[in-house]
């Protein structure tokens, strides 16, 4: 028998029977009440906003940044061009041997340095000192010859005087002293030949200079004109050889033909020690395709600090700069518009000046336009500059280079005549 069940509190309807279940339908708010508390969210939203405009804002101020300034200096500095050059020898003499025959001597050291004249090397002398002995029994052979063509030509000559003798016996006389007379000179030549043959065999420096590696030891056998046996080369003066640009050429040869142009070299392994020439040489003619001149200068090298096929740096000066402008090349920075630097004003704000820039010069660059001397320049820090903005001067830190990594090349750091910065590290204006 079915029980009917009282509904629930805030349920709709009747009862239900017991024993069936029934979703139970939550009973839904008025529409009134929903739009109550819209209202009062709104309201909340809007006081707080209220609020938020009425209060003060404050603003964090930014202190101003660390920098460090270098001073623009001004002085004379070269104008040059930097090429890649090699050194050669002066001279450079292979020694062949004029004779053939076997070594027998060797009176120097690989490597050694010999003078001209200097004893190098024996040839077995001792098959030209008989051709000697031999050329010289024949140029007493023939004198003996001449002397008796001569007495038999005096004795016809009386005979032809008196009538006792013919013209053509005359005439045959003269011809056999002639012939004497010639023979003698060619055994002479003959022996002075067997003597300058004798005088190879022993063979000497022809100049002053570096000995290279023997070719051939003691015992060998060489040929004449055949086997080179040493290489001498001398290293003092020393050749400088290097190519400049055919857009360069037409300066360089105005200014070359005014005056000696100078020459500095530097080895990339010692920038520091420079040696300093004279050009001495233009080549005849541009090499085809690479639109380049051979051109030449002479290094005196008395210390042999240079050798022979060496890589070197270097440095054609061209003219002089008067009253250059210069500041370290750790102060320019690169922007759209090109180079530029910060200029330090006398109330601590760093201004944005663009310049342009020059050759460098070690460590320090030309300015060409933009600053004159005295301008203070932020050295360094600039990434933290305002344009405009205040900076603080503090010293340079110690220890830490005034030169940039990879700021000024190997080629350029200890040039001779390369400026100095000049670094400030008192405060300016309102700094510290």
């Amino acid at each position: 028998m079915m029980q009917l069940l009282a509904p629930l509190p805030g349920e709709v309807g009747g009862g239900y029977c017991k024993g069936t279940r029934r979703r139970r339908e939550p009973q839904k708010e008025p529409g009134l009440q929903v739009r109550a508390k819209w209202m009062v969210m709104l309201w909340a939203g809007a006081a707080m906003s209220a609020c938020q405009k009425g209060a003060p804002q404050q603003q964090a101020t930014r202190p101003p940044p660390p920098v460090t300034v270098a001073t623009a200096i001004q002085q004379d500095v070269p104008q040059y061009i930097d090429e890649i050059g090699h050194t050669a020898a002066s001279e450079l003499v292979n020694i062949t041997p004029q004779v053939e025959g076997q070594i027998t001597e060797r009176l120097f050291q690989d490597g050694a340095m010999v003078s001209k004249g200097q004893h190098l090397f024996t040839i077995d002398p001792r098959p030209y000192e008989a051709k000697v002995k031999q050329a010289e029994a024949n140029v007493q052979h023939a004198l003996a010859q001449k002397e008796l063509a001569e007495a038999d030509y005096r004795r016809l000559q009386q005979a032809f005087s008196v009538h006792a003798a013919s013209q053509e016996d005359l005439d045959t006389k003269k011809a056999a002293l002639d012939t004497a007379v010639a023979d003698v000179a060619v055994n002479q030549a003959d022996l002075d030949t067997a003597k300058l043959n004798l005088s190879f065999c022993y063979i000497d420096s022809p100049i002053d200079g570096r000995a290279g590696q023997r070719l051939v030891d003691v015992g060998n056998v060489v040929n004449a004109n055949q086997t080179s046996i040493l290489t001498v080369q001398r290293l003092q003066p020393l050749y400088v050889d290097f190519t400049v640009t055919e857009r360069d050429f037409p300066e360089v040869r105005k200014l070359s033909d005014e005056g000696t142009l100078q020459v500095q070299v530097t080895v990339p392994q010692n920038p520091s020690e420079v040696r300093s020439g004279p050009l001495t040489f233009l080549d005849t003619s541009i090499q085809p395709g690479a639109g380049r001149l051979r051109v030449q200068a002479t290094l005196k090298n008395e210390d042999k600090f240079l050798w022979p096929g060496q890589f070197v740096n270097v440095r054609l000066v061209l003219r002089t700069l008067k009253g250059a402008v210069l500041i370290p090349y750790q102060c320019t920075q690169m922007g759209q518009q090109g180079p530029y630097v910060y200029v330090l004003s006398a109330d601590s704000k760093a201004e944005q000046v663009p310049i342009q820039m020059g050759q460098r010069q070690g460590a320090m660059v030309v300015v060409e336009k933009g600053l004159k001397a005295g301008d203070r320049v932020v050295q360094t820090g600039q990434l933290s500059v305002t344009p405009g903005g205040e900076v603080r001067v503090v010293a340079p830190v110690e220890g830490v280079p005034s030169v940039p990594v990879g700021g000024p090349s190997t080629q350029e750091s200890g040039t001779a005549g390369a400026a100095t910065p000049a670094t400030t590290s008192a405060p300016a204006g309102g700094g510290e």
